[in-house]
């Protein structure tokens, strides 16, 4: 029969990788003629991603791929701002971070100019004062006009960019993922993407985005990360400073993972078995040395430990000396008072003077005294050789710097369906996601569900497709179908679609699909949008300004011949009604 296994402890290490500086490629001379190739650049929360728009075979994977902050110490000059990799270690510029985006929309285009800066020059463009080739450029869904015309402006009269086209993350990996499938267009689905600062849920009707029934959740991986990060220093005060952002992150994407069924799981959890079998214990560094000396905390307690067992020692030997004399003079008592028993009164009387006692109630007395005496300095001998056996107690410095992460593991993605676990007051990812499929008649529901697409970083937990599916199992009628895909690369296929619809749409001379000319910028304006398939929905509104109406000129007092004064009041002509209002046409999408 075999023996039971003890459950084995988990220890891991933090990473704690430092990035190095982004490598400036060579431009290839391809890339220049017979056209000018585009360049992609998914312009995310988290992280940004940019290259050339060229095949598969000559371009893997996108060579930048950055933390999108930019860190600037006040006073500096704008060339010595460092942008994602140029920094090693964020936490200790942390307070000097500063992104383009609040939550999912660019705001702050001076640091977007800083990125673009980054991405041009390390992608090998040399050109001063334009970048001759076409840009696509990921956004936001729903983008509000001002930040896409502040976009444009930026790419058009800062960078004389021919070209500019906008698309939406989600909906690019949809497509590409949906190729990788060999579905036929066009596509209807319900995209679930999940990035650093929002969720989103997109429905695609026949090809296009229902732009009307996107909706918006403001929980994701940041959220996820400072309610980890809550967590463990409220349950380890004692390490702070070392529970720092980064950290937490690197747990989310490491060691957490998706309950199928969260209550379960936790009830799992209450197991010790399973706890010490499932727990990861997250070893911090620390230094063995003591500050200012030279002799390390194990050294230190190894001499302690030898002290005391040489103590112990110099113990034992008293104890047994002292057993042994009382052992000889309980002897020689006994031995008195076996005369008295004899009936050897005269050698009694002898012996009771020799030992200086008057009766033999007083022999009797010592006697019981020290047996009482010797019993107890057995009984203590016996206490210090169990004790000697027993290994002492030691203080691990080792196990004090460790992180026990249990049920945190399941915790922090949990917020993603039940953000009130983290304070916030909104809607699940899956319960928005049944009030959006509430707005469809039954029929577009089936078509809807048949193809529930899941990409983002955030998305990438173990057991969020099954989760998912068990979520849709719940809230659909009894026995009717869907089907649940998770993105190949879920975080990376963003830039994979839209590099392929880049090849796919090459602009040419004059308008194309989806491109945004200079010419175009010029006349419709710089919220304007070239719709295609991957994109947001343009919609125009028209607008009326009104016009203040002059106002009435005060009366004049203007004094006469006489001496005395009338009043002359000049009266203005009124506005006539046609110029009350100018209507105009401006632009705008719906959110």
């Amino acid at each position: 029969m075999a023996s039971k296994e003890e459950p084995v402890c988990q220890i891991f290490s933090f990473q704690d990788c430092k990035t190095s500086p982004d490598p400036i490629f060579e431009l290839p001379a391809h890339y220049l003629s017979p056209t000018s190739a585009p360049i992609v650049i998914d312009n995310g929360s988290f992280q940004t991603r940019a290259d050339w728009a060229a095949p598969a075979a000559e371009v893997a994977a996108p060579r930048l791929l950055f933390r999108s902050v930019a860190a600037r110490s006040r006073g500096a000059a704008r060339s010595d701002t460092q942008i994602g990799n140029d920094i090693p270690n964020l936490e200790p510029l942390r307070w000097l971070l500063k992104s383009q985006f609040d939550r999912n929309v660019v705001v702050n285009f001076e640091i977007q100019e800083l990125i673009f800066d980054h991405v041009f020059t390390h992608l090998g463009i040399t050109s001063e004062g334009s970048v001759n080739h076409p840009i696509v450029l990921t956004e936001a869904s729903c983008n509000p006009l001002h930040c896409r015309q502040m976009m444009s402006e930026l790419l058009f009269e800062c960078y004389q960019v021919p070209h500019v086209s906008y698309g939406v993350d989600g909906l690019y990996s949809f497509y590409h993922n949906n190729a990788q499938r060999n579905l036929q267009p066009p596509h209807t689905g319900i995209i679930l993407s999940s990035g650093y600062h929002c969720s989103h849920i997109l429905p695609v009707i026949n090809g296009r985005l229902d732009a009307v029934n996107c909706k918006r959740v403001n929980v994701a991986g940041s959220q996820a990360a400072s309610y980890l990060q809550r967590l463990l220093q409220l349950k380890y005060p004692g390490h702070l400073a070392a529970i720092t952002l980064s950290r937490m992150e690197e747990l989310l994407h490491e060691h957490s993972y998706t309950a199928v069924d969260y209550h379960e799981e936790l009830e799992k959890w209450r197991s010790p078995e399973y706890y010490e079998r499932e727990v990861h214990r997250m070893q911090l560094p620390f230094s063995g040395k003591v500050p200012g000396g030279c002799v390390s905390v194990e050294e230190r307690q190894e001499r302690r430990a030898q002290q005391l067992r040489r103590l112990q020692e110099i113990n034992a030997r008293r104890r047994e000396e002292k057993l042994l004399q009382d052992q000889e003079r309980l002897d020689r008592l006994l031995a008195v008072q076996e005369l008295l028993e004899d009936g050897l009164l005269d050698q009694f009387h002898k012996s009771l003077v020799e030992l200086n006692m008057d009766s033999a109630e007083e022999l009797q007395s010592y006697i019981n005294k020290l047996q009482l005496a010797v019993e107890q300095g057995r009984q203590k001998l016996l206490h210090s050789d169990t004790a000697e056996g027993k290994t002492e107690p030691v203080f691990n410095m080792a196990e004090y710097h460790q992180l026990f992460v249990g049920t945190e593991r399941l915790r922090c993605p949990e917020i993603l369906f039940q953000p009130s676990l983290s304070g916030e007051d909104q809607m699940g990812l899956m319960e928005t996601l049944q009030y959006v499929l509430a707005r469809y008649t039954p029929e577009q529901q089936e078509a809807l569900v048949s193809n529930v697409f899941l990409t983002g970083g955030n998305m990438q937990y173990p057991g969020m497709k099954d989760r998912v599916e068990r979520e849709l199992r719940a809230m659909r009628p009894f026995q009717s179908h869907f089907k649940v895909t998770m993105a190949s690369r879920p975080a990376l296929d963003a830039w994979y679609g839209a590099r392929d619809w880049a090849l796919e749409h090459l602009p040419g001379g004059g308008a194309a699909e989806g491109w945004i000319s200079r010419q175009e910028y010029e006349e419709k304006g710089g919220e304007y949008l070239s719709e295609h398939g991957s994109s947001n929905v343009f919609i125009p509104m028209k607008i009326v300004k009104p016009v203040p109406a002059r106002p009435a000129e005060p009366s004049v007092t203007m004094p006469t011949i006489t001496g005395t004064t009338t009043a002359v009041t000049t009266v203005t002509s009124a506005l006539t009604a046609t110029s009350s209002a100018v209507t105009a046409d401006v632009p705008m999408v719906t959110s």
